[in-house]
């Protein structure tokens, strides 16, 4: 490591993270709700690795377009591609795009950090769904010898709905809550199902993670005016509700 080596380095020492790279970004005034996000994106393992090879199998050059995607590949790029370990980089074309984008980051107020997640997830997954259905289209235009030699590729019966696109940020934070219902009468149980990037948890009286996901998703009986229509009964009764969290290792 060497004299040279920065405090948070001689701290570490051995256990510093083979590999790693800890580097802050620069506030530009009133970003650092955006600074937070990004860092706390960059130290989710599996969504830093897919960002880095979106980069590397799209070729993002200088000149290409900009969108929060490319940008946000490029930074994390920067990040992993230093000689240092530790530092300082300013987000800088990032940001530009974000306030170009949405007229919301623009003002030199602070911001929800919480929001602009959400935001930001929802533009990713907005850019690969765009991505994958040029990817489509420049299929069908491709002549019947080219599809004969590459092959189909997206192959699918007439009349088939098609499935909605997985993309790797739903693979990465997408959960579903499944909200279970069951009639005290006759038991029958109904279940809906919902995705979702994000949970709003009670942590006023918890300690941990583990403990606000069990109250969330505790039993609750609904009776009075919070009674249920059971189709089966055809009458209102009193019910039991329960929230199933199946959520990804990596959720915010």
């Amino acid at each position: 490591m060497g004299a040279a080596g920065s405090k948070l380095e001689k701290a570490l020492g051995d256990q510093f993270p083979e590999g790693e790279r800890y580097f802050g970004l620069e506030n530009f005034g009133n970003t650092c709700y955006c600074n937070s996000v990004l860092q706390a994106l960059y130290f989710c393992v599996p969504f830093r690795e897919q960002l880095l090879e979106y980069y590397s199998s799209h070729k993002i050059g200088a000149d290409a377009e900009d969108n929060l995607l490319t940008c946000l590949a490029d930074l994390f790029t920067q990040i992993n591609s230093q000689k240092k370990k530790t530092g300082v980089i300013a987000p800088k074309r990032f940001v530009q795009r974000l306030k170009k984008q949405n007229e919301l980051f623009r003002s030199y107020m602070h911001q929800d950090a919480h929001e602009f997640l959400n935001f930001l997830l929802n533009e990713l997954v907005d850019i690969l769904e765009k991505e994958d259905q040029a990817a489509k289209k420049e299929g069908e235009t491709l002549s019947p010898s080219e599809k004969t030699v590459n092959g189909p590729k997206n192959p699918q019966a007439n009349g088939v709905q098609k499935e909605p696109l997985v993309t790797w940020v739903h693979k990465n934070f997408q959960g579903i809550l499944t909200n279970e219902t069951r009639c005290l009468r006759c038991e029958t149980v109904t279940a809906r199902d919902e995705a979702f990037f994000d949970l709003s948890l009670d942590i006023e009286q918890n300690s941990s993670i583990t403990s606000c996901l069990k109250i969330f998703s505790s039993t609750e009986t609904l009776n009075a005016e919070d009674k249920f229509f059971c189709d089966k009964c055809c009458s209102f009764r009193i019910q039991l509700v329960k929230v199933v969290y199946n959520g990804n290792q990596y959720f915010t």
